[in-house]
């Protein structure tokens, strides 16, 4: 695997790239809050041989600058702002069609893609989804994960207390403290917690808004192939939200597989298991 930074927006967004490299069908593994490029590291190589395979960090996340605060598009973390410069990243690396797979909060990133250039998204996966599509809006589960009080906090109890909540997350969250480092290292500090608290403003209310929820409405999309992969134990997806997904995707097929939310760490096999079922599907 390889990585470089690319300039996309005047923002440098990194991405590492693995499979066949520069040839083959693309596939864009696309993680969500707070996590980075780290999440999907132990699956890349147990994707089916013949695929290339590209895996961003967001802007604000992971190796990717941080975002310029207060500077327009440099600034724009929303789900339909990351959406935008990952289809500029696709010009850049000359992708025209690509499988996408959004983890998390990922997954509404890559719904809004589908919404915005239906014909660029041609198979789906959408792996722990964090969305909830009911005429009541979206809501992000950023908000199970954090509160208000948390801007008034020092930085370093920030983390620990974020830290502590992502754990959670983890069905056996003791084997999985390298992964939380790599993912809080770029909210460390004064402007690493603005960042961090930037990210939440971004995730929790700009998205509620009716554009928003339209946006993302399954209803105008193409119908396409589309894996839904839950972990066993993530404790962020309910009963109502896993029918209403199958509901609204009648071309989707359901894959359960071991962990908590985190299940491209915890249950990189299974997780990539789903991926091939989804990419070599009549």
């Amino acid at each position: 695997m390889r990585g470089e930074f690319i300039d996309v927006g005047g923002a440098r967004l990194y991405y590492f790239a693995g499979g066949s490299r520069g040839a083959g069908e693309p596939l864009l593994l696309v993680h969500g809050f707070p996590t980075s490029s780290f999440l999907w590291s132990r699956v890349v190589p147990l994707v089916p041989p013949g695929y290339r395979v590209v895996v961003p960090d967001l802007l604000g996340f992971g190796r990717s600058d941080p975002p310029q605060l207060g500077r327009g598009s440099a600034t724009d973390l929303s789900v339909a702002g990351h959406a935008r410069r990952l289809m500029r990243l696709l010009d850049v690396l000359g992708i025209e069609r690509v499988t996408a797979a959004g983890h998390g909060i990922g997954a509404r990133v890559v719904l809004d893609m589908c919404a915005t250039d239906s014909h660029r998204i041609g198979r789906l996966a959408l792996v722990n989804p964090t969305t909830d599509l009911s005429s009541r809006g979206v809501r992000s589960a950023v908000l199970r994960m954090t509160n208000p009080l948390l801007g008034a906090m020092p930085s370093r109890l920030l983390l620990a207390t974020l830290r502590r909540r992502l754990a959670r997350l983890y069905a056996s969250a003791g084997a999985h403290g390298s992964a939380l480092d790599h993912y809080l290292r770029p909210f460390r500090g004064p402007q690493g917690a603005a960042t961090l608290l930037a990210h939440v403003r971004a995730l929790t209310l700009t998205e509620q808004t009716r554009a928003d929820a339209a946006k993302l409405s399954f209803d105008s999309a193409p119908r396409r192939p589309t894996a839904i992969v839950y972990g066993r134990s993530d404790p962020l997806v309910s009963p109502s939200a896993d029918q209403q997904l199958r509901t609204q995707l009648p071309e989707s097929s359901t894959f359960e597989v071991a962990g908590g939310h985190f299940s491209p760490e915890e249950s990189p096999e299974q997780v990539a298991a789903a991926l091939g079922a989804l990419l070599t599907a009549p």
